[in-house]
């Protein structure tokens, strides 16, 4: 019987939550399994693991086959690395203290990497919060700039529209009495018909 440490897939459609597993290779994905020793979370960012690490190792060293996605997740997490070294110290290559010392120091280095991650996507998060911060701030100063312009037009035309209706008020009585009145010239020059008598 083959057994292999891989991923059972939980959680909703289009937002996959997994758990590690141990399991033999003839079940299902996500069916039967021997034992679960954490999971992973690939949604968040970066990716949240959560890992029995000494079940992990224990498995390994019995001969459980990790898929490339847990092995990839086992890595991460030093499982790998602390079984190559405990390989070394059963050869006889350098002892327990000197294995134990240099998964220290990887450790230090891989939380270090980590850190950084972390640290450079909270300041691009930052950065892009500014910068819509600043975009919405222009695009509600050009807005404000408009409304300004719009209402000095909207002042101006009626002003106009003042003066334009004040100054034709006081020009309209001299101009309309000639058209109004007809001259006695022009009665005088039209023909008038005169009325002949009937036979």
């Amino acid at each position: 019987m083959a057994v292999k440490i891989r991923l059972a897939r939980k959680g909703r459609k289009r937002v996959a939550f997994y758990h590690i597993v141990v399991a033999d290779s003839r079940s299902p994905r996500d069916g039967r399994y021997i034992e679960k020793i954490g999971s992973y979370n690939p949604t968040t960012n970066p990716a949240t693991i959560e890992l029995d690490f000494d079940k992990a190792l224990g498995w390994l060293q019995n001969g459980a086959l990790p898929t490339d996605t847990c092995r990839a997740i086992l890595s991460i997490k030093g499982v790998l690395i602390k079984k190559h070294l405990l390989e070394g110290v059963k050869k006889g290559a350098f002892d327990e203290a000197e294995a134990t010392r240099r998964f220290e120091e990887w450790t230090k280095q891989n939380e270090a990497k980590v850190e950084a991650k972390k640290s450079r996507l909270e300041k691009s998060q930052e950065d892009e919060l500014v910068k819509k911060l600043s975009a919405e701030k222009s695009i509600n100063e050009a807005r404000a700039a408009k409304l300004a312009k719009k209402k000095a037009d909207l002042d101006a035309k009626l002003t106009a529209a003042a003066k334009a209706a004040a100054a034709p008020a006081e020009e309209a009585t001299p101009a309309e009495e000639p058209t109004q009145a007809p001259s006695a010239e022009s009665s005088a020059s039209e023909p008038v018909a005169e009325d002949k008598p009937q036979e």
